[in-house]
């Protein structure tokens, strides 16, 4: 596996045969391409990407695009900006978004934890569906752990 996604990761934007992987406190290119690391990182937690993405979609209840749980204990959910065939399609962390904004026409600006930005190529109304559904399953999953213990 040539990048372990980790709580520090914050987005993986598509670039082609590189990836631009956003940390906390450095920016990194691979000489991958994202649905290879994306794939082999799930693959390192037990499943594969068209797993993850069953499971998400049979939890939500929809199969557009669905965010992925890569990590449960680390709360690693993965957000796609676009349909995993699409050589635009970018992952970012849930828990590292701080905020969003509408940007240039259709492009939304990201702040993320860290107070850094970054634009991507996607309609504000997309995104926030795409943010709301992620959020939806963090939602349910902590739901779901909460009755472990009651």
């Amino acid at each position: 596996m040539a990048y372990k996604i980790n709580n520090k990761t914050c987005a993986i934007i598509s670039n082609g045969n590189l990836t631009k992987i956003i940390e906390e406190d450095k920016v990194l290119n691979i000489k991958e391409t994202i649905t290879s690391i994306i794939n082999s990182n799930c693959y390192h937690y037990g499943s594969s990407l068209q797993g993850r993405q069953q499971g998400s979609a049979y939890l939500l209840g929809t199969n557009y695009k669905p965010p992925i749980i890569l990590n449960e204990q680390e709360n690693i959910i993965l957000i796609p900006t676009h349909s995993i065939r699409n050589p635009n399609c970018s992952w970012l962390v849930l828990s590292h978004i701080l905020n969003y904004y509408p940007s240039a026409k259709n492009y939304v600006q990201i702040e993320f934890t860290n107070n850094q930005k970054i634009d991507i190529p996607v309609s504000y109304s997309i995104f926030d569906k795409q943010l709301m559904r992620a959020t939806r399953l963090e939602s349910i999953l902590r739901g779901r752990n909460n009755q472990k213990y009651l």
